[in-house]
C-alpha cells in the first residue's frame, strides 16, 4: 500500500491526509466544484475532481470516487466519516476494483448498518438493548399499535437505517403513533433509500456514552475506553469527552467488554465504535455500532496517545500489530472536545454561509489540538455540514480540561459569518456542565441559559 485515496473532504480529508504523510503513504483528495480550492486539496500530494457541488453529484457518487482512484494510481481507499463511509456497496466496490478497503467487511457494515439486524447481533453478544418492536414497512402498518402498547408511552419511532439524529421521532401517545411512522418512513425513504421503521423505548434523560473499539479482523478485538457525548443539539453532537464524568468503574469495565465480546463476535475489522444509551438508574443499552472513525476521536487520541486514524492505515497495509493488547492501552487524564459550527443558535442553529473574513483558532499547543478543513479566506457554502472546526482541550483532570477549554474558546477568532462559539463557550462554564450533570436534553433544558447574550 503505497497511495490512499481519501473519498471525503473538510477536516477528516485533511486528518487523513496527516495520517498518511506520517507512515509515508501519498495521499489523493476528491473534490466537488465547489471545493476546487479547499485545504484538504491543498495539503493531498494530488487531487482529482468528482462533479458538482451537491455531495449527491460527487462525494455520494461512487462510481466518480472509484473513476479518480483508478485515474490517480491509488491502490487504497479511506473513506472517513459520513458520505460513502458506511455504504455497504462502495466498500464492495473499492474491494472488486482491487483496491483496499481501509474500514471493516462490506457484511460488517451492512449488518451494522439495519438498526434491527445490529439489535440482534447485540444481544446475541449479550449486550443489553433497548426494548423495541420488529420493522416496519410502508403499507403493512399490522400489528403497530399493539407494538406501540408493548413497548409503552413516550417512545421513538427510528428509521432502521438511520443515523446522525435523522429519522428519529418522538411519541408521546397512541393517537399520533401511525401518522408519524408514515411521516418517517417517507423521511428515511428519501434519506437513506430505505423505509423501513422500528419502535424503540424513549428513555428519559438519557446519557450518551460509546466504547472506541479496534478490531483486527480475526475475532480478537481492543477498546480504548469511553467518551460520553450527551450534549447535542437535534440528535447531533456538539461536546464530547473521556473519561465520562458519570458513570462508576464497574459501568465502565461492563460497557468495554460487551463492545469488545461484540466486536470480536463480529469478527470486526478496523476502528469502530459501539455507543450505548444509559438511564438515569445508571443501565445501561446498546444504542448502535458505527462502521467507521468518529468525529469525536480526538479525544481518545489525547487521553490514550493513540493515532486511531495512523492504525487503520497500518492494519490495512499490512503492518504487525500484535503488540496492540488490551493491557497496553492507557488513559491519561480527561479531554474535551467542542465542534465549532458555522450556525446561528439564536436562530434554532441555522447554517451561517459566509465568507470567513478572519479564522484564527488558539494555537495547538499544551494540550490544545485544533482539527479543521478551513483557513481564512475560505467560503463555508450551504452545501455541506457546517462544521468548520474541532476545538480539543487536555487537562490532568476534567477540572483543568475545562478551564483549558474555556481559554481556548475565548481565544478563537472568527469573522464574516456567525458561529456557535460563544454558546460553546457558556455550555463548558455552565454549573451543571461542570458538576457532570449532563444528558441528551441538556441544552433544551438550559436553553435560556446558553442562548443569552
Amino acid at each position: 500500500m503505497k497511495k490512499v485515496l481519501i473519498a471525503n473532504r473538510g477536516e477528516i480529508a485533511c486528518r487523513v491526509i496527516r495520517g498518511c504523510h506520517d507512515l509515508g503513504l501519498a495521499a489523493v483528495a476528491v473534490y466537488s466544484a465547489a471545493d476546487a480550492e479547499a485545504k484538504h486539496v491543498a495539503e493531498a500530494d494530488e487531487a482529482l475532481p468528482i462533479g458538482p457541488a451537491p455531495a449527491k453529484e460527487s462525494y455520494l457518487v461512487a462510481e466518480n470516487v472509484l473513476a479518480a482512484a483508478r485515474a490517480s494510481g491509488a491502490d487504497a481507499v479511506h473513506p472517513g466519516y459520513g458520505f460513502l463511509a458506511e455504504n455497504d456497496d462502495f466498500a464492495s466496490a473499492v474491494s472488486d476494483a482491487g483496491l483496499i478497503w481501509i474500514g471493516p467487511r462490506p457484511e460488517t457494515i451492512a449488518a451494522m448498518g439495519d438498526k434491527e439486524r445490529a439489535r440482534q447481533l447485540a444481544h446475541g453478544a449479550g449486550l443489553p438493548i433497548v426494548p423495541g418492536s420488529a420493522r416496519f414497512l410502508p403499507g403493512d402498518l399490522a400489528g403497530l399499535a399493539e407494538a406501540g402498547s408493548e413497548i409503552g408511552y413516550p417512545l421513538l419511532v427510528k428509521a432502521s437505517a438511520g443515523g446522525g439524529g435523522i429519522g428519529m421521532r418522538r411519541v408521546d401517545d397512541a393517537a399520533a403513533l401511525a401518522d408519524t411512522v408514515e411521516a418517517t418512513q417517507n423521511l428515511a425513504g428519501k434519506a437513506f433509500g430505505n423505509d423501513a421503521v422500528y419502535l424503540e423505548k424513549y428513555i428519559e434523560r438519557p446519557r450518551h456514552v460509546e466504547i472506541q473499539v479496534f478490531g483486527f479482523g480475526d475475532g480478537h478485538a481492543v477498546h480504548f475506553f469511553e467518551r460520553e457525548c450527551s450534549i447535542q443539539r437535534r440528535f447531533q453532537k456538539i461536546v464530547e469527552e473521556t473519561p465520562s464524568p458519570s458513570i462508576s468503574e464497574a459501568t465502565r469495565v461492563g460497557m468495554a467488554e460487551a463492545a469488545v465480546a461484540l466486536a470480536s463476535q463480529e469478527r470486526y475489522r478496523g476502528a469502530g465504535t459501539v455507543e450505548f444509551i444509559m438511564d438515569e438508574a445508571g443501565d445501561y443499552y446498546f444504542l448502535e455500532m458505527n462502521t467507521r472513525i468518529q468525529v469525536e476521536h480526538p479525544v481518545t487520541e489525547m487521553i490514550t496517545g493513540q493515532d486511531l486514524v495512523g492504525l487503520q492505515l497500518r492494519l490495512a497495509r499490512g503492518d504487525d500489530l500484535t503488540s496492540l493488547a488490551q493491557d497496553t492501552i492507557r488513559a491519561e487524564g480527561h479531554a474535551i472536545e467542542c465542534r465549532v459550527y458555522a450556525e446561528n443558535p439564536d436562530k434554532n442553529f441555522l447554517p451561517s454561509p459566509g465568507p470567513l473574513e478572519r479564522f484564527e483558532p488558539p494555537a495547538a499547543a499544551d494540550g490544545i489540538r485544533v482539527d479543521t478543513g478551513v483557513r481564512q479566506g475560505d467560503t463555508v457554502t450551504y452545501f455541506y455540514d457546517p462544521m468548520i472546526a474541532k476545538l480539543i482541550a487536555h487537562g490532568a483532570d476534567r477540572a483543568a480540561a475545562i478551564q483549558k477549554m474555556l481559554a481556548a474558546l475565548e481565544a478563537f477568532r472568527v469573522e464574516g459569518i456567525v458561529t456557535n462559539i460563544p454558546f460553546l463557550r457558556r455550555v463548558v462554564a455552565h454549573d451543571a456542565f461542570r458538576a457532570g450533570a449532563t444528558h441528551t436534553g441538556f441544552v433544551e433544558q438550559h436553553k435560556a441559559a446558553l442562548l443569552a447574550g
